[in-house]
């Protein structure tokens, strides 16, 4: 999808393909004003984690060995902020400079695709076990988590709230190597092996995007799982905005 489609006014091809596909890419802006310009015609941007609206994911030393958005490793499928309330209905990434070695992918997969490949009782605990999600205040006293099924519906649309890590290793950004016991992480032994299952369908179903350089990627992250391949080129620099619908 290119920038012709939006100066024609075709904001409405975007969230078609919003709808359709739960993700679009948007080529040839003209730069980052201009993915700016369309973003606050989807919706309002959000304050992210340090209460900017911008989110340099740029490589910044000191990050090493996490899944985290300023390292360079893997990040495991989650979606975004799922201890906000409510979580962020869209996600964008507009690419500066895409990685040149041959990672640095933002993989995706949809809701309905992995309700298809699950088994019933992965279904059953992703409605109807409770999950303690930690929000913008949890290192404050008396912050209370968001509590919540990974998978509920306003209305007939899905609202998903999962992270590997968190089912995992307790923690968003987790190290990645952590393998803290059971008994510390929020679904125990059933929430590590829903976590591997997810995974393991991730990474075959995926859909693999390496934005563009000058392009904007945007999904619906109460939808699409997402996550982030490894890679090497400390140049890649892209800036991630959270968007409420």
């Amino acid at each position: 999808m290119t920038a012709p489609h939006l100066a024609a006014g075709r904001l409405a091809a975007v969230l078609d393909r919003l709808e359709q596909d739960g993700y679009a890419v948007v080529e040839r802006l003209g730069g980052q004003r201009h993915a700016i310009e369309l973003l606050q015609r989807i919706g309002r941007f959000l304050p992210q984690y340090t209460g900017t609206v911008e989110h340099e994911v740029v490589h910044r030393p000191g990050h090493e060995g996490r899944a985290y958005s300023q390292s360079r490793d893997t990040i495991r499928a989650h979606t975004e902020a799922p201890g906000w309330n409510p979580s962020p209905r869209y996600l964008a990434l507009y690419c500066h400079r895409q990685a040149r070695c041959g990672g640095g992918h933002t993989d995706l997969l949809d809701l309905h695709t992995l309700l298809g490949l699950l088994a019933a009782e992965d279904r059953a605990l992703l409605t109807g076990a409770a999950v303690a999600f930690p929000g913008p205040d949890a290192d404050r006293e008396g912050h209370r988590p968001v509590t919540v099924p990974m998978l509920s519906y306003d209305g007939k649309r899905p609202v998903l709230r999962f992270s590997y890590n968190l089912l995992t290793a307790a923690d968003y950004d987790a190290p990645l190597d952590a393998a803290p016991p059971p008994e510390q992480l929020p679904l125990g032994q059933r929430g590590i092996d829903l976590a591997h299952r997810v995974g393991a369908l991730f990474a075959h179903h995926r859909t693999q995007v390496l934005i563009p350089d000058g392009a904007l990627l945007i999904w619906d992250n109460q939808r699409m799982l997402h996550a982030r391949s490894q890679y090497a080129d400390e140049r890649r620099h892209l800036t991630r905005y959270w968007i409420a619908a």
